[in-house]
């Protein structure tokens, strides 16, 4: 058997193959709710203009037909994508942001290019927030691209997870990403995961279904403002941050050492920290301007 690289389960390694399939989703209320999300082996939250969120969601080892709606690429998607290699489906953007897009090792998959069989547009949803991806099609058609390098550690077992074995118990984290957005997660016995809210309500799939996570990590992280109205995480760097894992929380230190490195989160000692077997959500939560992170 071999390690799932972005779930950390035990899968046989022929599984492992074709490329990690990346998307710019939409979270807009009207976006909602998405399709696909509850398939992601991780999910990153990030802040766009006007204090709302957009994500980047990666899936790899469960790809359904469908993913979306995607929209428009942002400064710091080059930096969480890249050490996913694979490919990034989006729905263009401002030409600068495509530029440095495009400078990645990351085969761009743009709504209106060489890749535009493999997107339509739903009309079960309004435009802009409507532009749904073939996603089992489109990696199928980049079948010969290298499968992810393995992004976190991972433990072989969810209760010796660094968390589960060494956190304090918590039931989850009330976030916020700007004064009018706010986000929660709550420790679910009965599912075993830690459960989404966003301002209030509960955060549902296209299935019907509540989305949910194995492991939470939330980073606290510094916001870039270079580009006016459109801010930019700072993903190359390092920071406080903390992981839900089994009902604790544990606090950690995240690096991130270039573009193209994934994510290191360790302990207070240096060494790794270890997630459970399964999915996880990265909550890129700022570190000022309404951002704020309670442990609860």
């Amino acid at each position: 058997m071999a390690i799932q690289p972005l779930r950390g389960t035990q899968v046989p390694p022929e599984t492992i193959a074709g490329p990690a399939l990346a998307a710019k989703i939409d979270n807009h209320v009207a976006a909602r709710p998405q399709v696909g999300l509850d398939h992601t082996d991780i999910v990153f939250e990030e802040l766009v203009e006007g204090g709302l969120t957009r994500y980047v969601a990666v899936w790899f080892s469960d790809v359904p037909a469908e993913i979306g709606p995607v929209r428009s690429i942002r400064p710091m998607d080059p930096d969480i994508v890249s050490p996913f290699a694979g490919i990034i489906a989006y729905s263009g953007g401002q030409q600068r942001f495509v530029d440095m897009m495009q400078n990645t090792p990351v085969h761009n998959a743009i709504h209106g290019g060489s890749d535009d069989r493999f997107m339509y547009r739903t009309r079960s949803k309004a435009a802009p927030h409507n532009v749904i991806v073939k996603a089992q099609e489109l990696r199928a058609a980049y079948a010969d691209v290298a499968a992810p390098v393995q992004q976190f550690a991972f433990s072989q077992r969810p209760q010796s997870a660094s968390a589960a074995a060494y956190g304090a118990a918590a039931n989850g984290f009330d976030l916020f990403f700007s004064a009018k957005e706010s986000r929660t997660w709550r420790w679910d016995a009965g599912s075993a995961r830690f459960v989404r809210s966003q301002n209030g309500a509960a955060d549902m799939d296209s299935a019907g279904g509540q989305l949910g996570a194995t492991n939470v990590v939330v980073m606290s992280v510094s916001i870039d403002w270079a580009y006016g109205d459109i801010p930019k995480t700072v993903m190359v760097g390092t920071g406080p941050a903390w992981v839900a894992t089994g009902g604790k929380v544990l606090q950690v230190t995240w690096t991130k050492a270039s573009r193209e490195a994934p994510i290191q989160l360790t302990n207070q000692y240096g060494t790794p920290v270890y997630l459970a077997p399964g999915n996880t959500w990265v909550e890129l939560v700022p570190d000022a301007r309404g951002g704020s992170i309670a442990v609860v």
